[in-house]
């Protein structure tokens, strides 16, 4: 049984000589060249890898349309040949994917070498170290996305600044999905949010006129977003998203979205309660103009959701985790947002960002312990003829492990990756069945971008560095330790349980790879 301790394990990679340099043009099966004993002696170079080849996902009518500046859900890909279809374009997306977006784009626009070669590598440049013009790319498609946004509001000024799952094409602007005509969710656009949030600092920081001047295009979007989210109609208690006792509507109906969200005929009716979300609540709380009666509210309601669960398999340490819905990566977003790891718990300053790790030795040692090539995550699967959803892994699902250890999850991605049709002209692809027999022959920002903005880390600094020149960081981190504090109110368990590293592998049942994409 193979484990990896952190402490043990971080000296060792940063020390040994990365005497394997990364080609500037890696070949498209790069996985397969690789073995874990050369990505532990080389991990920037596999970085430099995976990043190149992750980066052809974002191209026009693949990840986004570079006449609007917006994200399209993903594509699906020829079953032979892995090359993207025109008619498999998914011409649709929403505020979370553009979330994934802003993310990404915010550490291109502060100069971070890995999203440099990233965005570089969509445009075809085999030398991705221009820094300059990868701002200039990134600085373009955020003007227009904001051009996109301020559009798609007066188009449909009920959302109050918000977006639904909406579609787009290069010819047609953004319109609400047939599915979600006058209805607007809560938790991807308080994702959305805090990567605007990031952005803007990130535009702020570069100290030129082009970039201000776009960044405060974005902060009147959200100071409209901190208006509209906790207002609506002014008579009675129709509001777009807080309806009063500390309720977040997970989805709100709206009356008509081509009225403004102040016209007599306008309403707002919520479609259930949001059990979820806690980058929303945030902003409310932080932003929305909230009394502290109403704040408190907010936070009373979320507590039932908030448990500390220990993670027990024979053979093992027992693991303290806070406890998830299905414990798919996804579910930590927010993690990769906002400042959580600066809050201390139990007078233990690392405890939080403990917790984070410890989620991370559960994650892997789960899989490991159940001899699992792969990790699960919420994803697009793959169905037998009788329509059973089969168990899946993806590459993504190391997201979060990438954040608390990125050499760790470059060992389990490798492990998933290196597996037939698991890499195509467009980095890695969705998932695959734990027993090899099919995979899922889709690209989507869902399961690409979240593993890219782990590896450079979240953009926890952006907004931490945002909430402190705005003044809101100190109440951030004392209502997290507050809340957090009555739920973890002891020592961790699973503190000296070690990473574990895969031990099987996706099993070669005769798939045939990409043709396009062989060594």
């Amino acid at each position: 049984m193979v484990h990896i301790a952190l402490a043990n394990f971080l000296p060792l990679a940063f020390l040994l000589p990365f005497t394997l340099a990364a080609s500037p043009t890696p070949p498209c099966r790069f996985a397969s060249q690789w073995t874990p004993e050369r990505i532990l002696a080389s991990p920037q170079s596999f970085e430099d890898d995976l990043l190149y080849w992750e980066g052809k996902f974002h191209q026009h009518n693949v990840s986004y349309n570079t006449v609007n500046g917006m994200t399209f859900d993903g594509t699906l890909l020829d079953m032979t040949t892995g090359l993207y279809r025109v008619e498999g374009l998914h011409t649709f997306s929403a505020a979370s994917k553009e979330s994934l977006h802003f993310m990404i784009l915010a550490h291109v626009i502060e100069g971070k070498p890995g999203a440099v070669r990233w965005i570089l590598s969509g445009l075809g440049d085999d030398d991705a170290g221009d820094t300059e013009k990868a701002r200039t790319v990134a600085l373009a498609i955020l003007q227009k996305k904001w051009e996109s946004y301020n559009q798609f509001n007066k188009t449909f000024p009920g959302f109050g600044g918000f977006l639904p799952w909406f579609a787009h094409s290069e010819f047609t602007p953004l319109i609400p999905t047939w599915d979600w005509n006058n209805r607007v969710p809560a938790l991807d656009n308080g994702e959305n949010i805090w990567g605007i949030y990031a952005t803007i600092e990130a535009l702020q920081n570069v100290g030129k006129k082009e970039y201000t001047d776009l960044a405060a295009k974005w902060e009147g979007y959200l100071d409209y977003l901190k208006i509209t989210a906790a207002k609506g109609h002014p008579v009675g208690d129709m509001k777009i998203f807080y309806h009063g006792s500390g309720r977040i509507c997970a989805v709100t109906a709206i009356g008509n979205q081509s009225l403004p969200i102040d016209h007599p005929d306008q309403s707002y009716i919520c479609e259930g309660l949001d059990s979820g979300g806690n980058p929303f609540m945030f902003f409310l709380y932080l932003f929305g103009n909230l009394n502290q009666t109403a704040k408190n509210a907010l936070l009373e309601f979320k507590r039932p959701q908030l448990v500390s669960i220990d993670w027990s398999v024979p053979g093992y340490e027992n693991v303290t985790v806070q406890k998830g819905f299905w414990f798919s990566a996804h579910e930590n977003w927010g993690w990769m947002q906002l400042p959580y790891i600066d809050v201390p718990l139990m007078n233990d300053v690392n405890a939080f960002k403990d917790l984070y790790i410890n989620m991370e030795h559960a994650r892997t040692c789960d899989s490991q312990a159940k001899g699992l090539p792969g990790m699960f995550a919420s994803i697009n699967n793959s169905t037998d003829q009788n329509g059973e959803i089969i168990g899946l892994i993806t590459p993504y699902s190391t997201m979060n492990t990438m954040v608390v250890n990125k050499i760790v999850g470059y060992l389990w991605w490798h492990n998933m990756a290196r597996a037939k049709r698991m890499q195509n002209l467009y980095g890695s692809s969705e998932s695959t069945r734990i027993d090899g027999t099919a995979t899922s022959a889709f690209v989507s920002g869902d399961s690409k971008i979240t593993t890219v903005n782990g590896i450079l880390g979240g953009v926890i600094l952006l907004v931490r560095t945002r909430m402190q020149r705005e003044g809101v960081y100190d109440e951030f981190t004392r209502v997290v330790s507050n809340e957090y504090k009555r739920v973890f109110d002891r020592p961790l368990n699973g503190q000296t349980q070690d990473f574990c590293l895969p031990e099987a592998e996706v099993t070669d049942t005769g798939l045939v790879d990409f043709t396009i994409c062989t060594l």
